[in-house]
């Protein structure tokens, strides 16, 4: 009788183990495809901020690994990049982003609120994604605490917004925009590197311009600021580009969400 009981026992343990993990993954599955529906909201809103997230993404990707980040906290910088101007998805903002005249003071402080607004449409995930939130809030901050929105100083900021504050500026700088031309990869590594410890954190610039990192940033660079291929006369439109996504990492195939069911082969 009582190995009996005892079996018993084993096997109810063993059942709410195993219905607790499908529902686990059920939930993080959930969580990645709303990430990629967001994602897919960025590009219908405004393609450019589309293109130039996953840019973003590719050089705090390549920056977190020069700094020895394990896999998940690679995942976490990568969805903060890719997410770190959702708060842009708003009709005002897209039309003073797309102005080719000098911002007024207004524009200014209403394109600086994108930071909480964004971390506001990200937090219901925060259950999900516990650092994507504070993340993108914090984005905008500097290390000498001069920043916005709330004037976060040194390792007070949290690290994935280090980095991304990093790729952020040296695409803005490598990108043509309605109010400014694009400009040299020297002519953004001068910029990044006069910001070190202002701007930004002086052991990521140091890292940032070391030569490994620098070969990889240029040639990402490269490749997605060249001319894309057009169909006869017609080019493509922006919407349409193929520029390629960033793979979400957190969704890579794995034995435990195969078996789950969770994953196409």
């Amino acid at each position: 009788m009582v190995r009996y009981l005892s079996f018993l026992a084993g096997a109810a343990a063993g059942a709410f183990y195993y219905r607790e993990r499908r529902e686990r993954i059920a939930l993080q599955r959930l969580g990645a495809a709303t990430l990629e529906s967001l994602l897919d909201a960025i590009d219908a809103n405004n393609a450019e901020t589309g293109a130039h997230v996953r840019r973003v993404a590719q050089y705090a990707l390549t920056l977190a690994c020069a700094a020895d980040l394990d896999e998940r906290a690679q995942h976490r910088v990568e969805r903060v990049a890719l997410f770190h101007d959702i708060g842009k998805i708003d009709e005002a903002i897209s039309d003073i982003v797309k102005e080719s005249k000098a911002l007024t003071p207004e524009e200014r402080r209403s394109i600086r609120m994108h930071p909480r607004r964004g971390a506001d449409v990200l937090r219901p995930l925060a259950t999900f994604f516990p650092e994507l939130p504070d993340g993108v809030l914090s984005h905008h901050e500097r290390w000498d605490g001069k920043g916005y929105p709330r004037g976060l100083r040194g390792s007070a900021i949290p690290f994935e917004a280090r980095i991304v504050a990093i790729a952020d500026t040296f695409d803005a700088v490598t990108e043509a925009r309605a109010y400014s031309a694009a400009r040299s990869l020297e002519t953004a590594q001068k910029i990044i590197e006069k910001g070190r410890g202002t701007q930004f954190d002086p052991n990521l610039v140091d890292l940032f311009l070391s030569p490994p990192v620098t070969s990889d940033v240029a040639r990402i660079m490269r490749r997605e600021h060249a001319p894309r291929r057009t169909h006869g006369s017609r080019r493509k439109k922006a919407s349409s580009s193929s520029i390629p996504d960033i793979t979400f990492r957190w969704r890579s195939p794995s034995p435990l969400l195969r078996r789950a069911g969770l994953l196409r082969p």
